[in-house]
Parts: structure tokens; C-alpha cells; sequence
């Protein structure tokens, strides 16, 4: 493929950061940092799943995969003039489109794009499941193809998910409640966003989200952002906001020394998406991040229960092979860290059978300690025992798990204490910039969930004592971690 042409994986990744495109169009390739095997594992699950999947299909298709470019491109028109009733891995272009979908089947007079995905094919709560944006515009994009092509049967596509869900994408859709735009127009603009970074007739400027940390990109955008004093690096300020405010306010600095009330009008802000509040404390933040040896501080009262033992809690998840492969606990009694105990309890094997004996080992010790109080970091532990308790309901029911997660004997330090109460000196409020900020570091010189989720997969297929340590280290620490930050938010009480 060609730099001057656009690709479904070129408009996938504009949707999470459209800096880079322009890094990996144009930046310097020596500066880029190595590939995680996170990444690396993402690429090789996502190939094995596909396969898997195309094995299993139990129906006719032409299979052009063994074909490349040019040959496999012909080959594909070629089969759709001759109505294939279903293409797999063929290629089409047009213009400066290129795609190739792994999925092209026959449907009315003409043909319906498709990709294997081995995640979920939609994304959201579960009383507002939508379809995936960055999908949407790589179905779109071959949908387009198909239309310029004489060979497209209307504005939709499909995704086989991991879930082995056909979930079915409409281009009509709308992209959100509060939004008139639909998936197509939303394409659209992707689309010519994409053409105006090729043709340098858009600048794109780097900045700091979660996404960050895996991407090759990441130690040159960050002495980027640095080096700018980047409005990004206050906390919860993303892109969108950073791109309304950057043309009145272009670095944290300024913002810490300006009279933010010239931007205010009324109930609302010259600046799009950005109300007076947002603002205000966008400013708070950024006079704490300019002050030398600045301290975090409380905003509002904050009530902890008390207990003699004390629980921090931390669950590991692989959601490519949808298991719960960790729960681990570190148990404090009176305070006293010298003798706390870390207890966890290991699914070795990414089966059922072994999640379900994992969760219910985890919930004897949990529900064998009443007294206790929990401490975790986020929704997510929550989220996650509730969907374990539908998956297996001979191990608890559901109010039990209700019960579990009443703020009364379980309190989650993310939502309902940092950022309900607490402002910090950091550029994110992540439990590993925290802890680090308070003083704790993990002893792996790597540590990420990403990282364990590899760690797992490695340890699934070799059964290595010593990557299940680490596995089993680097979760300890998240408990830790979550401790020392529950000493910090008490020292500031």
C-alpha cells in the first residue's frame, strides 16, 4: 500500500488519535519505542481467532487468502461478477480507497462487507449497546468501495465477534443519543480528515489519553507534551476539550495564570464541550501542576469506615479469552503492614471450569470475612462479579453480590473518594501514577494489566512457575498499591 492511498486500518486508528497517522506517515521511524508483546499478542490472537473461526464456518466460500495484491484484487471482482455467495479475505479499491475485508458476502444484487473481530462487536452498557465507532469506519470504508464499485446492497455491514455474535451495522444509525450525525456522515469526516493529514493540510499535535502507553508513539509524544506543557496532561482534559480551549489557551501554564471568567457566558463557555465548571477546575488543576512541591488536597469532607481488618482488592482479566483468571487479596489487620497477607487464587487454566472454582474460592474468602471492609479501584471489580455471578449462579446470587459492593463494607477510592473529593498534582489519576506519586513502585520493571494479560497467555501454553510469580507479584503490588493510596487519602483527612 502506498502512502497516498487510505486503508480501513488508517481511519481506525484516526478514531483513537489522529496524531498517529501523522507519526506513522511521516515520523521518524529510529525514534519509535518497540512493539509491546501485549500488541504483539493482540495481533496473533486476532489472526488465530479469524482462522478459527473460517474453519469452523461449516459453509461454502472462496478462500483468497493465499493470493496477494494485485492478484488477489482481480480475483475478487471476479468472483463477485460471478456472484460468490460468500469471499473471504478479498481485496477491492477505488480511487484512493484500498480495503480488504475479511468478509464479503453475496446479498440481494450485490454484497455486504464483513470483518472478524476478536473482541465485542459493540460497545457500551448493557441497556445501551451500540456499535464500535473505529469498526464502523473500516466496514464503512469497504462499504464505500462496494458503492464506487457498482457491487454494494446498502449503507451496512456486519462483525462476527468473539462472542460468535453476528452483529449487524447500520450506517443510518445515529452515533449517540445527544447526536444528529450518523455512522456514515461520522465516516465521512474520518475519511476526509484522513485525506488532509496526507496532503499536510491538516496538523495534528499529540495528546496524552489511556490509549497512550501501548502505542510505538508513546516516549516521543510524551517529550511532546512535556516540552509544550500540553493542556492534556491536567487530568481528564482530553483532546476534544484541549482543541476547542487551544486557540485562547495554549499551555497549562497559561491557563494557570488566566482569568478564566472572560470565557464565560452565562451558563455556558465560549469554548465547545467545555461547561463553567469543567473550566474552573481545568484552571484548579492547573495552578496545582505549575506549583513547585505541590500537595494534593481535599475538596470536600470524606467519611472512611473503619474495621480491624482491612481488604484491597484487584481482579485480573483476559477479555480475549473472556476469563477471570485472578483475584487477589492483601488482608491488613489493626492497621499493622508488617504482617498484612497477600491471598489470591489463580485460574490456571482459561476454561470455565476453572473460572468458576476460582470465583467461588474467591467468594468463600470473602464472604468467610463479614466484618471486613473492601477497598478497590474502580467499577470494574463490581461489573465484573456481577457478570461472574450470571455466568455461574451456583456460586452466589445476585444480591449477594449487591450486598458485597454496598459502600457501607466496600468502597471504591476511584469513584467514590479521588474523584469525588480529592485534587492531585499528577497528570492522571490512575492508581499506579498515584501510588507512585505517594511513593510505592512495583517491583516489575513492566508492570500493566496489559502485561499480565500477555503474562497469562504465555503461562497458559507453558505452565512457567516462574511467569505465574510474576503474575501473581504484579498483582500483590495492585493491592499494595491500593492500600498505600487508602494511607494517603487518610493522611490528608
Amino acid at each position: 500500500m502506498s502512502k497516498s492511498q487510505i486503508s480501513a486500518s488508517i481511519l481506525y486508528d484516526l478514531v483513537q488519535c489522529p496524531h498517529r497517522v501523522t507519526m506513522d506517515l511521516f515520523g521518524d521511524y529510529t525514534k519509535r519505542d518497540e512493539i509491546s508483546p501485549f500488541v504483539q499478542l493482540l495481533w496473533e490472537k486476532g489472526s488465530l481467532y479469524e482462522k478459527k473461526v473460517i474453519a469452523n464456518l461449516g459453509l461454502p466460500f472462496l478462500d483468497l487468502s493465499p493470493y496477494k495484491e494485485q492478484d488477489k484484487e482481480r480475483r475478487t471482482l471476479e468472483a463477485m461478477n460471478a456472484g460468490v455467495g460468500l469471499i473471504y479475505n478479498g481485496r477491492i479499491s477505488s480511487g484512493d480507497l484500498l480495503g480488504e475485508p475479511d468478509l464479503l458476502r453475496k446479498d440481494g444484487a450485490g454484497y455486504i462487507a464483513g470483518d472478524i473481530k476478536s473482541g465485542s462487536g459493540e460497545e457500551g452498557d448493557e441497556d445501551d449497546r451500540k456499535p464500535k465507532k473505529h469498526y464502523a469506519v473500516q466496514l464503512a470504508l469497504y462499504t464505500d468501495i462496494l458503492q464506487q464499485l457498482g457491487k454494494s446492497s446498502g449503507l451496512k455491514a456486519f462483525v462476527w465477534d468473539v462472542h460468535g455474535e453476528e452483529v449487524f451495522y447500520d450506517f443510518y444509525l445515529a452515533t449517540g443519543t445527544r447526536h444528529l450525525e450518523n455512522l456514515w456522515d461520522f465516516y465521512q469526516e474520518i475519511l476526509t480528515q484522513a485525506r488532509q493529514i496526507q496532503s499536510h493540510t491538516l496538523e495534528t499535535i499529540p495528546a496524552y489519553s489511556a490509549i497512550c502507553k501501548n502505542c510505538v508513539w508513546y516516549s516521543v509524544c510524551q517529550d511532546q507534551l512535556r516540552a509544550s506543557n500540553d493542556l492534556t496532561l491536567i487530568p481528564s482534559l482530553g483532546r476534544s476539550k484541549r482543541d476547542a480551549m487551544l486557540s485562547h489557551i495554549g499551555s497549562i501554564h497559561e491557563l494557570a495564570e488566566m482569568d478564566v471568567q472572560q470565557f464565560i457566558r452565562g451558563s455556558r463557555t465560549i469554548f465547545q464541550g467545555v461547561g463553567p465548571s469543567t473550566l474552573h477546575k481545568a484552571k484548579s488543576r492547573a495552578q496545582l501542576l505549575t506549583q513547585p512541591n505541590a500537595r494534593p488536597y481535599l475538596t470536600a469532607p470524606i467519611s472512611l469506615p473503619t474495621s480491624q481488618k482491612e481488604i484491597f482488592f484487584d481482579i485480573e482479566v483476559d477479555p480475549m479469552q473472556d476469563i477471570c483468571y485472578l483475584h487477589g487479596f492483601v488482608e491488613r489487620l489493626n492497621g499493622n503492614n508488617g504482617a498484612e497477607r497477600f491471598l489470591p487464587v489463580f485460574a490456571d487454566d482459561p476454561t470455565p471450569e476453572a473460572e468458576e472454582e476460582a470465583f467461588a474460592k474467591a467468594w468463600a474468602y470473602i464472604q468467610s470475612n463479614p466484618d471486613a471492609i473492601i477497598y478497590y479501584y474502580s467499577k470494574y471489580e463490581r461489573t465484573l462479579y456481577r457478570k461472574l455471578c450470571q455466568k455461574y449462579p451456583n456460586v452466589c446470587h445476585p444480591e449477594e453480590i449487591e450486598n458485597m459492593f454496598d459502600p457501607a463494607r466496600a468502597i471504591d477510592l476511584y469513584f467514590d473518594v479521588v474523584l469525588k473529593a480529592i485534587e492531585w498534582p499528577t497528570k492522571d489519576y490512575s492508581i499506579k501514577t498515584l501510588a507512585r506519586y505517594l511513593g510505592f513502585d512495583w517491583r516489575d520493571t513492566h508492570p500493566s494489566g496489559a502485561a499480565s494479560i500477555e503474562w497469562y497467555n504465555r503461562w497458559t501454553e507453558t505452565k512457567d512457575p516462574a511467569i505465574k510469580a510474576r503474575i501473581l507479584e504484579y498483582n500483590e503490588d495492585d493491592c499494595r498499591a491500593t492500600r498505600v493510596l487508602l494511607d494517603g487519602i487518610r493522611g490528608l483527612c
